[in-house]
């Protein structure tokens, strides 16, 4: 199956699929510790990157691989939860989403940041088969590095991938 030229696609910045979304952390989303499961801030992260992901190709997509998702802090019950998700990179059919997840202890009135991942999504068309998007077109000095450090860890990948399949080969 062939893909139609990118040229025609409108190049969009990340500014345009960027997605904040909020939620409060309840007593169901806790462990014994009062503090929220990972599997609930995965699920959310899932949720933000792939509205942006949508936003950013106006089609739907599925996540194909979540490079890294690093915990760097415990999030509390009744603290609220801020998920913010942008596309970084785009590939031909794929897109690479950056998400940093920040909690708000309102009473205190204090902000940290306690988690980041990136996610692969892929593109699909009402038959569920890849299909091209829009490039990206990342504007500001923000934007420009969160590109240059995607495309290092979409090389990363791909060189990782090549030396797990050498090593199976042996």
């Amino acid at each position: 199956m062939s893909l139609p030229n990118q040229l025609h696609l409108t190049p969009k910045s990340p500014k345009e699929s960027m997605i904040e979304m909020r939620e409060m952390v309840l007593p169901q989303h806790t462990n014994a510790l009062n503090t929220i499961f990972g599997g609930v801030v995965m699920s959310w992260i899932d949720l933000a990157a792939a509205m942006s992901a949508q936003k950013h190709c106006n089609r739907h997509v599925v996540t194909a691989h979540i490079d890294e998702i690093s915990f760097l802090s415990s999030i509390k019950v009744g603290e609220h939860v801020l998920i913010k998700a942008s596309v970084n990179y785009v590939g031909r059919t794929s897109l690479i989403v950056g998400v940093r997840v920040e909690s708000e202890d309102i009473l205190a009135q204090t902000t940290k940041i306690t988690t980041r991942a990136y996610l692969t999504f892929v593109a699909l068309d009402l038959h569920g088969h890849p299909v091209q998007v829009p490039p990206l077109n990342p504007e500001t000095h923000d934007e420009k590095r969160r590109f240059e450090n995607a495309k290092k860890r979409v090389q990363a990948t791909k060189e990782l991938r090549a030396k797990i399949q050498m090593s199976n080969r042996s």
